[in-house]
């Protein structure tokens, strides 16, 4: 064989090499088919823990969506993490991660993830959605980081597993508090629509109007007009009002109240979380028109994040409700990337 002909043969090697990569890498990259042609089957199995809050027990409902009939080692246990999601200050956590609408899969956050072999959970926060509500607690961002220490506990017993952990709006700072309370059960936390101190917030600046009115109450009402405006607020169009209009009905069939804590402390308590003490890896993501928080405030706590393995990230055309905003794609993409971000050789 002369020079050329092994030239042109390691190049067809590597080439064929590569293509069978790709096929490979295209499996997770694609919406992780079955061989049917149809999407994976996931189930959901639903769970219970008990947060002790000093004398008193408190059950907290979690939600748990996983490849149906995985085989533990085999061929189709493709098991890449385990994220528990955190929600917001006005909303459960079901209707946020896992709204079913027939004919979009894509809705389901819980479902997308789960078909990419993760193992996801969500958790309803003390004062939402199927946990208790008996306790006549606001349910402040401290709380919320108490409810997730009871439920990593359970999770971590069921997965045996560190938590990839994604919070939004208020559940950024309840999954940011709790990762600075116990860094030893996080792997990757991914903030999106954080805020720090709210400098230079418009939407706050309209919620410090009705401060008095949330610091006399436990709990605030909610309705279909709320919900909605959660969407419109910041910046209209961002999101299909179809799914908006399907998340609102999944919202108000579990609420028509929610509690008033974690909104006094965006109001007049910031900051409620140290960006200087939490050590793990941390994804900052910030939607181009949100207006919980501006981007220097966020820049700011970026500076001080002591791990170097950090990003910060803006993603246009999107507001404050990014998993729900059109543009939901990009934001999962985000996600999936960074949470499946094989660690680095070499730290120095």
């Amino acid at each position: 064989m002369n020079p050329t002909e092994s030239s042109v043969n390691s190049r067809r090697a590597f080439l064929t090499a590569a293509t069978a990569a790709c096929a490979g890498l295209s499996i997770r990259a694609d919406d992780a088919r079955a061989e049917t042609g149809t999407l994976a089957e996931v189930s959901g199995t639903e769970h219970w823990t008990v947060k002790r809050a000093g004398s008193d027990n408190v059950k907290l409902f979690l939600w748990r969506k996983q490849l149906k009939n995985r085989v533990a080692g085999g061929s189709s246990d493709k098991k890449t993490g385990t994220i528990l999601f955190v929600h917001g200050s006005s909303v459960s956590a079901t209707p946020v991660f896992d709204l079913q609408i027939p004919g979009r899969p894509e809705t389901s956050t819980m479902d997308w993830f789960a078909r990419r072999g993760y193992d996801t959970w969500c958790v309803d926060c003390e004062g939402y959605g199927r946990s208790d509500k008996w306790r006549p607690v606001s349910a402040d961002v401290s709380c919320g980081a108490d409810d997730l220490a009871a439920a990593s506990e359970y999770i971590l017993k069921q997965s045996n597993r560190k938590l990839l952990l994604y919070g939004a709006s208020s559940g950024a700072l309840r999954a940011g508090l709790f990762a600075q309370r116990h860094p030893d059960r996080v792997e990757r936390l991914a903030l999106d629509a954080l805020v720090w101190t709210g400098e230079g917030s418009p939407t706050l600046a309209e919620r410090k109007k009705r401060l008095e009115e949330y610091r006399a109450n436990n709990r605030r009402p909610i309705d279909r007009a709320f919900v909605r405006s959660i969407f419109t607020r910041d910046h209209p169009d961002t999101s299909d009002l179809t799914v908006v209009e399907a998340f609102a009905d999944a919202v108000l069939a579990l609420d028509k109240s929610v509690p008033t804590g974690t909104y006094v402390d965006m109001s007049a308590n910031l900051p409620v979380v140290d960006p200087e003490k939490i050590s793990v890896p941390v994804l900052i993501m910030r939607g181009q028109w949100d207006g919980i928080a501006s981007f220097q405030d966020l820049a700011n706590f970026f500076a001080r994040l002591p791990n170097p393995d950090k990003q910060f990230v803006v993603m246009p055309g999107i507001a404050h409700t990014s998993t729900r905003s059109k543009n939901w794609a990009l934001v999962y993409h985000l996600l999936d990337a960074y949470f499946s971000q094989p660690a680095p050789v070499y730290t120095g």
